[in-house]
């Protein structure tokens, strides 16, 4: 039977990595006559602070050897941390080996570590053993033992070191023990692998908020990071990031990173509406903006480059959800500090990585795949068509590529001068996202581009496309029926591009 009874506390181990609030911690458990055991460091810092301990080698008859990899790892420390007070105590006492009753440890910082992109040979000497060894025995035995691995809940036992600690808060932090450990070996797992996708898969990710609902307001949704590579850290001011504005804002940047030129990305329901490039920040916002301003209306802006005054005087003046950037100018940060509800995101300390596994929960289950890293390669691309597009076309066709890889399919795209022009996402028909984006391009597609994420299956949508003045498209190919696409597009002098790639977004 597991002891559901409060449990005293006569005997703390404490070794932690992480020392923050430890020395008060241990200064109110020695108030209160608890035995205090503790290793390296630690020892050091208490010791310091005049706090009375035993050392764990004055328990074990060891010393720390092998450079500290070895402290912990002994029956008298393990032992006195797994046995049942009721069934073991004989054997317990037989083999000399007297109870403890409280863990306090978190472990080696490994993910601290390889953010630094540190030797393998430093990596793995952050890898930590004795440490998540005391922690998974102090939750397994949580009937008899506390486990505590953050210094945020130290202040939580405290009141109830007179009394006892209730079963119940014993069992929540063993189960947040074994989080902990978890979290730990998953990151050093995909730290160390070499292939792709593994036979066993674990997701790791430290909660950042409970956030005030999902997608919608019955939903429930939190926000968690893997403290890797997280763009979201800096907010300047605003409400907090809510869960739309973290997909928005994710499929933003996802987007931006196309781009190394000077570049605006606005994004509305994890679509971009409007993409330009041009040669200063400035006048790519202004042209990003105008691509769709309706659409725009509490939208996502994204830029590559600082925000200025001169932007921040533009969005000052609408209204948006969010506004990322590496940088704002002390007069934009002014501008904006009369809306204190629009989202400043500085991401000037994120470092974009294009190797990270794709995630998508399905029932059952999740779904991993590589990103969509493809970059055109103008050497193997083909244009079948009699007309072939100028210079001009071309770049725009590249930059249309770009963005329409970033549009939810079926996706079609329009774009002139850098800048797209209109969007047609999310249709379950090509023709139709061939006449959304036609119909938000308002007319302006005179000598415009085309790009389709996936090949035409008939010919209308060339007829449809060519009735705007559109003289160059660019698609996958691969369609049974290519010829007759191809045929279409020469008799209406249209280039046509074929990339041999697909860039579906489900």
């Amino acid at each position: 039977m597991i002891n559901t009874n409060p449990l005293c506390i006569g005997t703390a181990l404490i070794s932690v990595s992480d020392k923050t609030g430890v020395v008060e911690f241990a200064q109110r458990l020695s108030e209160n006559k608890i035995r205090i055991i503790s290793t390296g460091g630690t020892a050091r810092l208490l010791k310091e602070h005049g706090i009375e301990l035993t050392l764990v080698s004055e328990i074990t008859g060891f010393p720390e050897m092998l450079d500290g990899r070895v402290k912990t790892l002994h029956p008298y420390i393990h032992g006195g941390i797994l046995g049942k007070r009721d069934t073991h105590a004989l054997e317990a006492q037989e083999h000399g080996i007297k109870w403890i009753d409280l863990i306090v440890c978190n472990l080696y910082p490994f993910a601290e570590t390889i953010k630094t992109n540190s030797s393998l040979e430093a990596a793995i000497e952050q890898i930590d053993v004795g440490g998540p060894g005391i922690i998974r025995a102090a939750a397994k035995n949580f009937g008899w033992t506390t486990a505590l691995t953050d210094h945020k809940d130290y202040n939580k036992i405290l009141p109830h070191l007179t009394h006892g600690i209730p079963y119940e808060m014993r069992k929540a932090f063993a189960t947040k023990a074994f989080r902990h450990t978890a979290l730990y070996d998953s990151t050093i797992a995909q730290y160390l692998t070499d292939d792709t996708f593994t036979e066993q898969y674990t997701l790791g990710g430290k909660r950042q908020k409970t956030l005030r609902y999902g997608e919608n307001p019955h939903q429930q949704a939190a926000w968690y990071s893997n403290e890797q590579n997280n763009p979201f850290d800096t907010l300047l001011q605003g409400k907090p990031l809510s869960y739309n504005n973290l997909a928005d804002s994710s499929a933003a940047l996802a987007c931006l990173t196309e781009f190394t030129e000077p570049t605006c990305v606005v994004v509305k329901h994890a679509n971009p509406c409007g993409v330009a490039t041009a040669k200063e920040i400035d006048h790519a916002f202004e042209l990003a903006w105008a691509a769709d301003n309706k659409s725009a209306f509490g939208g996502i802006v994204a830029l590559n480059r600082p925000c200025t005054e001169t932007i921040a005087k533009q969005l000052s003046r609408v209204f948006v959800e969010v506004i990322l950037a590496p940088g704002f100018t002390e007069e934009a940060q002014s501008l904006f500090a009369d809306k204190p509800n629009v989202r400043l995101l500085d991401t000037s300390a994120w470092e974009p990585k294009q190797d990270a596994l794709h995630i998508k929960s399905i029932m059952g289950g999740f779904l991993l795949q590589t990103p969509d890293g493809h970059e055109l390669d103008l050497g193997n691309i083909a244009i079948p068509t009699k007309q072939k597009p100028s210079a001009q076309e071309l770049a725009d066709l590249l930059f249309a590529w770009k963005v329409v890889k970033h549009l939810k399919s079926n996706a079609i795209l329009i774009a002139k001068n850098q800048k797209t022009q209109g969007v047609g996402c999310g249709q379950v028909s090509r023709i139709d996202a061939v006449d959304l984006a036609i119909h938000k391009a308002q007319g302006n597609v005179e000598n415009a581009v085309l790009a389709s994420d996936a090949f035409f299956p008939f010919r209308d949508s060339i007829d449809a496309i060519a009735k705007t003045g559109i003289k160059a498209i660019i698609q996958p190919g691969g369609s049974v029926r290519d010829q007759e696409v191809i045929d279409a597009c020469n008799e209406q002098g249209i280039a046509m591009v074929l990339t041999g790639v697909r860039c579906f977004s489900h």
